[in-house]
């Protein structure tokens, strides 16, 4: 795996990016940028996989579609990423029924620039780990997930952290505890009253 010294912290600042897509609402190739989700406002999920063609991604593609629709509502981009290329990922989502409703962009970096970037590069095989990445409006990395190659990812959460992301974004003096699900579900308000009160203040 990429030991690159410069791999994406959380609380950091993503540098600008663009990659070639294949778009499966128009059946063709285009390019996505963040500076381009920026200004457009939107919170960018980057949705990193080994490769198409194979047996977990096809899963987790059909379960990133079934939200799909949700993640746009709450004006969040999902871009999927491998390291193969855009011609590649047209001829994968001509092929595999459990792509047949995806319709999120699918990134091409078939240099590795922008996984080695986020560190999820994997050196001795030229393949992206599992790698989720949430990052603002504001271009800032707020969560990072990586799974090895054995282990699909839990769409569910994802979509959790953005509904928490949002919300603390409004509501910026607040903690969202373990087990926040959605609006209206408890918060915490972080004070020296609550230091070895959370049973209580739980409550």
């Amino acid at each position: 795996m990429s030991n690159d010294c410069c791999a994406m912290q959380v609380g950091q600042q993503v540098s600008d990016f663009k990659l070639e897509i294949f778009d499966p609402t128009k059946s063709d190739f285009g390019e996505i940028s963040l500076a381009a989700q920026r200004a457009a406002k939107k919170w960018t999920v980057l949705f990193f996989y080994p490769a198409d063609f194979t047996f977990v991604c096809a899963t987790e593609f059909a379960a990133l579609a079934e939200q799909y629709d949700e993640f746009k509502k709450m004006g969040a981009e999902v871009i999927t990423v491998s390291t193969d290329t855009k011609f590649v990922h047209l001829a994968w989502h001509q092929n595999e029924k459990m792509l047949d409703k995806a319709t999120y962009p699918m990134g091409s970096d078939p240099t590795g620039k922008l996984s080695r970037q986020f560190g999820v590069y994997d050196e001795s095989t030229g393949l992206a780990l599992r790698g989720a990445f949430i990052i603002s409006p504001e271009g800032k990395l707020l969560n990072a997930e990586v799974n090895f190659y054995n282990l699909g990812r839990n769409v569910e959460e994802l979509f959790r952290k953005i509904r928490a992301n949002i919300h603390l974004a409004a509501s910026p003096s607040e903690v969202c505890p373990a087990q926040w699900k959605k609006e209206g579900d408890k918060t915490l308000k972080p004070s020296a009253k609550i230091v070895g009160k959370i049973y209580e203040a739980m409550k």
